[in-house]
C-alpha cells in the first residue's frame, strides 16, 4: 500500500493513513535525524572545548582496570610530582592513592579532579572501585 488516507474525525483533527512501509520508513528517517542531531552537537561541544576526545590508549587502560587517576594524570601530561604539588599532598601519597594503598579523602579527589580538570567521577571506574563521595 504505496497511498496515504487523510481524513478528518469527527472532533476536526486531521489524520492520515500510511501503509507499514512508510510509516518504517519514517520512523528510521527520524532514528537517523536524531543521530546527525547528537553529532552535530558533540562535534558542537568538542570545538567549543566542553567536551574531550580522549584517545583510544588511555580508554583501554581504565577498562583494563589501572588507576584512573594514573591514566587522566598521564593523559594530561602531568608528572606525579607535579599534580601533588598542584593538589598540596606530598607525592608519596599520590603514588599511594595511584597504587590503591590509601583511599584518599573526598577533598583530596576533589582536589585532584580539578587539577586534571575531570569529574570526580571520573577518578572512579569499575565496579570494585568505591567514590568517597558514595561514603
Amino acid at each position: 500500500m504505496n497511498k496515504v488516507t487523510k481524513f478528518t474525525t469527527p472532533g476536526g483533527e486531521e489524520m492520515v493513513m500510511l501503509g507499514r512501509a512508510e510509516y518504517d520508513a519514517l520512523v528510521e528517517m527520524a532514528e537517523m535525524l536524531e543521530d546527525v542531531a547528537a553529532y552535530d552537537e558533540a562535534k558542537r561541544r568538542i570545538a567549543e572545548g566542553d567536551d574531550l576526545r580522549v584517545p583510544l590508549e588511555f580508554v583501554d587502560r581504565l577498562i583494563d582496570g589501572e588507576n584512573p587517576v594514573r591514566v587522566w594524570r598521564d593523559f594530561r601530561g602531568m608528572a606525579s610530582k607535579d599534580l601533588a604539588k598542584a593538589v598540596g599532598i606530598s607525592a608519596a601519597y599520590l603514588s599511594e592513592i595511584e597504587t590503591g594503598k590509601k583511599d584518599g579523602s573526598l577533598s583530596v579527589f576533589r582536589n585532584i579532579a580539578k587539577a586534571l580538570r575531570v569529574d570526580i567521577d571520573d577518578l572512579f571506574w569499575g565496579e570494585d572501585r568505591k567514590s568517597p563521595v558514595d561514603e
